[in-house]
């Protein structure tokens, strides 16, 4: 009998516990379980002393170039003992394995656990260390140039309407919406900003914090180049939802900047695009969820698209005045 094609397939648990154990130098028994399926997969490799975080990246999702160069970002940030969950090595000092699964090639990476935990209401003292580690990372990185995306114009507005229109019409209203997002922007906005490397997605989610306040940062999965306050107005954006009482917003917000500014100064033209920015970020990902719509969306749909994403995109708008440049 024909074994019929996969888009996707979730690997047994068990069976990939041993054979990671089978090429890293990890002393005991491991139990390895499956903790999500998403974009990639993620597993938790843990005994009683030590847990690991495996993660086996979809099939045609990231390039081999593409994590390696992820990599490279994490040891660098490592190595000047920045508070980031790290890449480990496996007994011939690779990072990165290679599985054949029923769908094609997966790659598997190994990282740190990242102690602590995921807050979704963060204390004010919490923002402002976010906003400093956050600071150190863009410090460091400062006009690095990686071997993967570059976030600009192109990338973060033009690109992800395109991805759209393969599931929407374009005579919706909600994509019409999204279509006219670019007259928010300049040709210019995104060149005058300071670049380097940018995670793209610093965010509650994304972070573990412990009881004494120390915050880790990981899943590095969309590391790019471009301007680093994308990483700022992307916090900022996901603060702001996340905070219904603005007042409240305000004050952390505040605090995140300052943390931020301790470290490294935010110029006049990155803090008045801080709103656009978080938008750009927005509307990056929604072409995200188009273009990975075949393995692992399972919530894209006009009603989505309708209540959820565009109601939020028009709430930051609205809040921080964002005007349509004028065309003359």
């Amino acid at each position: 009998m024909t074994v019929f094609p996969v888009i996707t397939s979730t690997l047994s648990a068990k069976e990939l516990g041993a054979f990671v154990q089978g090429k890293y130098p990890l002393h005991g028994d491991f139990d390895c379980k499956l903790f999500r399926t998403g974009m990639n997969h993620t597993y938790f490799l843990s005994n009683n002393e030590t847990k690991y975080v495996l993660r086996v990246y979809s099939h045609n999702w990231r390039s081999k170039p593409e994590i390696s160069e992820e990599i490279t970002l994490l040891k660098l940030l490592q190595e000047n003992n920045l508070s980031v969950s790290f890449p480990i090595p496996d007994r011939k000092g690779e990072y990165i394995q290679e599985i054949e699964a029923p769908e094609g090639k997966r790659y598997v990476v190994l990282f740190s656990f990242a102690k602590g935990e995921k807050i979704r209401f963060l204390k004010e003292e919490t923002c402002f260390n976010i906003g400093a580690l956050m600071a150190k990372i863009h410090t460091l990185t400062e006009n690095k140039i990686l071997n993967r995306i570059s976030y600009n114009y192109k990338s973060l507005l033009e690109e992800p309407y395109t991805y759209l229109k393969t599931y929407f019409t374009e005579d919706l209203p909600e994509m019409e919406f999204i279509k006219n997002i670019d007259s928010y922007y300049h040709d210019n906005d995104f060149e005058n900003l300071q670049k380097g490397s940018v995670h793209l997605d610093i965010w509650y989610d994304n972070m573990a914090v412990k009881e004494t306040g120390d915050i880790t940062i990981f899943d590095f999965d969309f590391c790019g180049n471009g301007p680093q306050i994308l990483d700022v107005g992307y916090f900022c954006f996901q603060l702001f939802n996340i905070e219904t009482d603005k007042t409240t917003y305000e004050q952390k917000k505040k605090q995140f900047l300052a943390g931020y500014q301790s470290v490294k100064r935010i110029s006049d033209a990155e803090m008045n695009f801080i709103p656009k920015a978080g938008l750009a970020v927005l509307v990056f990902y929604l072409g995200v969820q188009a273009k990975r719509f075949d393995w692992s969306n399972i919530f894209l749909s006009e009603n989505y698209l309708k209540m959820f994403y565009i109601g939020r995109l028009k709430s930051w708008i609205t809040y921080n005045n964002i005007e349509k440049t004028i065309v003359v």
